[in-house]
Order: C-alpha cells, then sequence, then structure tokens
C-alpha cells in the first residue's frame, strides 16, 4: 500500500540534530556539537547561548529557542588531542577528494589507499593513507604512485589542531552567524 503525501506533512530535520559551534570562555571556536546536547549546557548553567537560531522547541511547561553558538562560562584548558586513525577522518582531511585524479563522488564511492602499499610493507598510518576513488584505486593497484604513473596532489599528514580548526571554518561556512567567531 503506498502511502500519499499529506500536504503540511513533509519531512523537516529535527532541531534537535542540527549543529551548534561552541566557544570556550575565551570565544575561542572548540568544538560541535548537537543542539539538544548544546541546550543541556545552556539550561545547567555551564554554558550561555551567543547567538539563537530561527527554530524553537516546545514543551508542556516551556519554549526554548534552539542555539547556533554557546559560549562554556568557565575556561576550559583544551589539551592538543590527535584524532583517531579512521576512515572517516582520513576523508575529512581530505575533503572528500580523490588524492589521485580531485574528483569528489561522495563518501560512498571513496575508498582508502595505502600510498606505499601493505604487500610493500606500508603502514595503516596518516602519513600512508589517502582518500582515493574506485577508479585510481583499481589503476595504481599493488605499486607505488610512480610506478603507477600518478601523483598524489597533496601529501597525506596527520590530522592537528589547525587541520581541525580548518574544518570548523569550513562547517560554518554556510551558518552565518558562525562566521564571526570562526577568525576568518
Amino acid at each position: 500500500m503506498n502511502a500519499v503525501a499529506q500536504p503540511g506533512w513533509e519531512r523537516r530535520p529535527n532541531p534537535l540534530l542540527r549543529p551548534v559551534l561552541v566557544l570556550n570562555a575565551s570565544y575561542e571556536p572548540i568544538n560541535i556539537c548537537a543542539a539538544r546536547r548544546a541546550l543541556v549546557l545552556v539550561l545547567k548553567g555551564v554554558a550561555r547561548a551567543e547567538e539563537i537560531g530561527e527554530r524553537m522547541l516546545h514543551s508542556s511547561r516551556a519554549d526554548f529557542s534552539v542555539p547556533s553558538v554557546i559560549r562554556l562560562l568557565e575556561y576550559r584548558r583544551i589539551p592538543h588531542r590527535t584524532r583517531a586513525l579512521s576512515r572517516k577522518n582520513v576523508l575529512l582531511r581530505d575533503h572528500g577528494t580523490c588524492q589521485y585524479c580531485g574528483r569528489a563522488p561522495g563518501s560512498a564511492e571513496l575508498t582508502l589507499d595505502h600510498v606505499v602499499p601493505r604487500s610493500r610493507g606500508g603502514k595503516s598510518t596518516w602519513e600512508n593513507l589517502v582518500a582515493c576513488c574506485h577508479h585510481c584505486n583499481h589503476r595504481k593497484g599493488d605499486q607505488a604512485p610512480e610506478a603507477a604513473g600518478m601523483k598524489l596532489l597533496r601529501e597525506p599528514r596527520p590530522f592537528n589542531l589547525h587541520t581541525s580548526r580548518h574544518l570548523l571554518r569550513m562547517m560554518g561556512r554556510g551558518d552565518d552567524q558562525w562566521r564571526k567567531y570562526l577568525f576568518y
């Protein structure tokens, strides 16, 4: 049985899942969290809403504005953390782009390629893994890029604090309220 969509029943994104920029007490961007977590931090008195989005949440007792940017009320020292080596983080670092041909087919169509193949002693490290489309991965095969007549667009590097801040800036390009906090 096919359901017919009724007018006004279109699927709307859940406002509790909307990304919220988290600032340290010094206004330094330190994280992105879901609106639900941001509301909990504000209601507990741990953070203050700096920018309010257009959405409202309604409960039986109160109405809440969904924040777009929150600031922690006490400064938190954020230790230098390295990102876990994972497929998701390698794709983020490489901006979802094949590091050989430059195409961006979408994360489902990308693989991870060992620049120095594992069969030739290559390790699974930040410096040896790159995002790669299926075509380029098949073309390169079990060879070094030079032997396959291919060249990397960018030398693979570890995910560091600078990379994380760059990603915050990229994500903030779609939200005008974030721009003044992201140090363009």
